[in-house]
């Protein structure tokens, strides 16, 4: 599995950027799976239902499966957030993981970046970014010689990556 990540300031359109791309890695016929980091409790259970209720009486791990989905939730209590390794572990085969926020984990980065947010490029601090996807034309000295996307052109973000990883 070749992990690839999406980093930028809330707000700046990760997800989206990441809901564009899809299309154009699964035309080449990449079997792609997203991990998003949230920085509150996730809740993907209907408080009531049999698996919340599993789950709220102590459960370390319940799994709901239907046709054609499977959701695991793993309790980790007040412990801190799993580590990179463990994280990727948990993962089933594909080919590549996009990992959207984990901002500091050293892996490659496209970052995400709209200037109308009134933030700073997060160059300096992550030195893996190796581009910048933009709403806005940025100047070759902004980005530190990074190539610049603009942030609609998923099918050349998705070329990047695949170039990246050699996938």
């Amino acid at each position: 599995m070749k992990v690839f990540g999406i980093a930028g300031w809330s707000g700046a359109g990760k997800t989206c950027l990441i809901e564009a791309i899809l299309p154009s890695l699964r035309a080449r016929g990449l079997k792609v799976s997203v991990l998003k980091h949230a920085h509150c409790v996730v809740e993907n259970d209907v408080i009531g239902k049999d698996s919340w209720r599993h789950r709220e009486a102590g459960a370390h791990e319940v799994m709901l499966v239907s046709r054609g989905r499977w959701v695991l939730t793993r309790q980790w209590g007040e412990e801190d957030e799993p580590a990179m390794r463990e994280v990727l572990a948990a993962f089933g085969e594909c080919d590549l993981l996009l990992v959207e926020s984990y901002k500091y984990w050293p892996i490659p980065k496209i970052e995400v970046h709209r200037p109308a947010l009134g933030k700073p490029l997060m160059l300096d601090e992550l030195p893996q970014v190796i581009a910048v996807a933009s709403d806005e034309p940025l100047a070759t000295a902004q980005v530190g010689g990074r190539e610049v996307f603009a942030l609609n052109d998923a099918a050349s973000i998705a070329q990047r990556i695949c170039t990246e990883l050699g996938l």
